[in-house]
């Protein structure tokens, strides 16, 4: 039996201190809802819980390169490359204690501690726009999105305004302006790659719009970023945005939040005569003992795989398949960004000329391709290119010199110019791209595990030989050498944008929640991660998280009294 505590009541309650997670505590709590927040992981600290923060790589006896015995236990996590470094895999889950299922290979990468991924994501922080809220309406695939650009625009203004991006405003209808900070500069072989690309194709280069501070005041107990290029670790400065370092502090300042970590949640409770959901559900981590907590207003931001688990194992008289799931949609429509798709190359030229710091940002192409109707390509949507130039070291030479002055001289001459393009495309929503719950293979806390059946399909692979055909164009017109194709199609998951699997929609008979991130005839349930996209589009997605979730939270604090009130 669930143990329910007399205390255990809540205004609202929110699972998941992610990018999400974090956004909903800190808005609820500022609206004067007692909040009680959710995760499954142990706590982490700003600052004093990031231990390789200042780690440098002769504090590891291997450089920080992992052992085969080392990495046993993350054999999936480490697919990535993310999780291959001693600075950084103690984020990431142990594959053996977290397991699931591959019909398809799916790279599921998870960190579960507080904060989540906010820790280690990259940073990148991009609007959709029309051209990407209309494309399933204009091509006849899937479901139409039930809002516009115009009902989240300014909810992308209050968010990039709060956490900070810094980037270039362009003007250009599919790359909208935004509230950012100064840009970090491009280098002189990123600036000579721009202005081939304006002349020989019309094309714009940028770098790229990163959740990162540029200057100096504005943002409340967080400083400038420091190019120190450790991001992964957890910036002390609290220069990108992490829940960690700036929404749930917020969150905290306002007196409102109860933050319990080590809390597994495997089921909102439902009541069906008054059609609500009245709470969650918990195990604890630690202890196995299970809880429920009650709550007038519920929001999932758990993750796209977890919080439609979630969902999934809240199943009832009303909801024999899980909550929301009249469509029978609910874990159907997975999609990720496909990427490692382009080109690299060489350039002879501006020897003189180096770089300041270890800048933690590159470049962003937008999007080129499908822009009009006018333009009619073997594949649909578009892609947009990720990348960066840079010098390499004296360990070029040292195969060829072995002591003295020679090496010396060799130690303090930089190497020649290399520069990197990474295609990230739109993966089409496919009902039959899914996730599905295995009851007999069960984890540690007696919980059923995720399978997932995934794959890029035909218009990806399509798409995919433009990415890299551009890609070559460009650096040979730029004047690169020995430029060599990328094409390393890997898996769903890799990019580590999952998304879809509780989408958005204009009906019920066809989506799980409607426009305002709630659950089909459960009102005050909410989901605000990546399972409500209803579309990839190309662009990193966690931007559309934050301002999604800031809008829902107005919707909640409009429709969903406190218990005060």
């Amino acid at each position: 039996m669930s143990k329910i505590y007399e205390n255990d009541s809540y205004d609202a309650i929110v699972v998941g201190t992610g990018i999400s997670g974090g956004w909903a505590a800190k808005e609820l709590c500022e609206k004067g809802f007692k909040t009680l927040v959710l995760e499954r992981g142990p706590m982490v600290k700003h600052v004093e819980d990031y231990p390789t923060m200042h780690d440098d790589p002769w504090d590891y006896k291997y450089k920080g390169q992992l052992t085969r015995d080392q990495i046993k236990n993350q054999l999936k996590q480490a697919r990535t490359g993310y999780t291959t470094n001693e600075a950084s895999r103690h984020w990431f889950v142990d594959d053996l204690k977290h397991p699931y299922n591959e019909v398809k290979r799916f790279d599921w990468m998870r960190g579960y501690h507080v904060g989540g991924r906010s820790i280690m994501w990259g940073r990148h922080s991009y609007r959709l726009t029309d051209l990407d809220f209309e494309a399933n309406k204009k091509d006849g695939i899937a479901v139409d999105w039930p809002i516009r650009y115009k009902d989240i625009a300014p909810w992308y203004d209050y968010v990039e305004s709060y956490i900070g991006v810094s980037g270039e405003n362009l003007g250009l209808s599919h790359y909208p302006n935004g509230k950012v900070l100064p840009a970090m500069e491009l280098n002189c072989v990123e600036d000579h790659l721009k202005k081939s690309m304006a002349d020989n194709f019309g094309r714009v280069l940028t770098p790229g719009r990163v959740a990162h501070i540029t200057k100096d005041e504005g943002f409340e107990g967080r400083s400038p970023c420091q190019y120190r290029n450790r991001c992964i670790r957890g910036c002390p400065y609290g220069a990108y945005f992490s829940s960690n370092s700036s929404t749930l502090p917020a969150a905290e300042r306002t007196g409102n939040m109860t933050l319990r970590p080590n809390s597994v949640v495997y089921e909102v409770v439902y009541d069906a005569e008054n059609k609500r959901a009245t709470g969650v559900k918990i195990k604890d981590r630690e202890t196995n003992e299970e809880i429920e907590y009650k709550a007038n207003v519920i929001f999932l931001c758990a993750s796209a795989i977890a919080s439609t688990s979630i969902l999934m194992k809240s199943r009832s008289d009303r909801f024999p398949d899980g909550m929301g799931n009249d469509s029978g949609e609910l874990g159907h429509n997975v999609m990720d960004h496909h990427f490692m798709a382009g080109a690299s190359g060489k350039y002879d030229g501006f020897e003189d000329q180096y770089y300041k710091g270890r800048k933690p940002n590159g470049i962003f192409i937008p999007r080129f391709r499908n822009l009009n109707d006018s333009e009619k390509m073997p594949f649909l949507r578009g892609y947009g290119y990720q990348g960066s130039a840079s010098r390499g070291d004296w360990t070029e030479a040292v195969a060829e010199i072995g002591y003295g002055k020679d090496l010396k001289d060799a130690i303090t001459k930089p190497g020649g110019w290399s520069m990197g393009l990474t295609g990230f495309g739109e993966t089409l929503p496919y009902h039959e791209n899914k996730m599905v719950l295995d009851y007999d293979k069960l984890d540690d806390w007696g919980l059923p595990t995720v399978t997932f059946d995934a794959e890029f399909k035909e218009n990806e692979l399509e798409m995919r030989k433009d990415m890299i055909e551009q890609a070559v164009q460009m650096l040979e017109k730029a004047g690169f050498k020995d430029i060599n194709p990328v094409d390393r199609l890997g898996a769903p998951g890799l990019g580590i944008h999952e998304m879809g699997t509780a989408r958005m929609g204009r009906d019920p008979k066809t989506s799980v929640l409607n426009g305002n991130n709630q659950v089909h005839d459960v009102p005050n349930v909410y989901v605000t991660d990546g399972s409500f996209m209803t579309s990839s589009a190309n662009q990193n997605p966690s931007l559309t998280y934050m301002a999604m979730t800031a809008r829902a939270v107005d919707h909640a604090s409009k429709n969903f009294q406190k218990s005060n009130s």
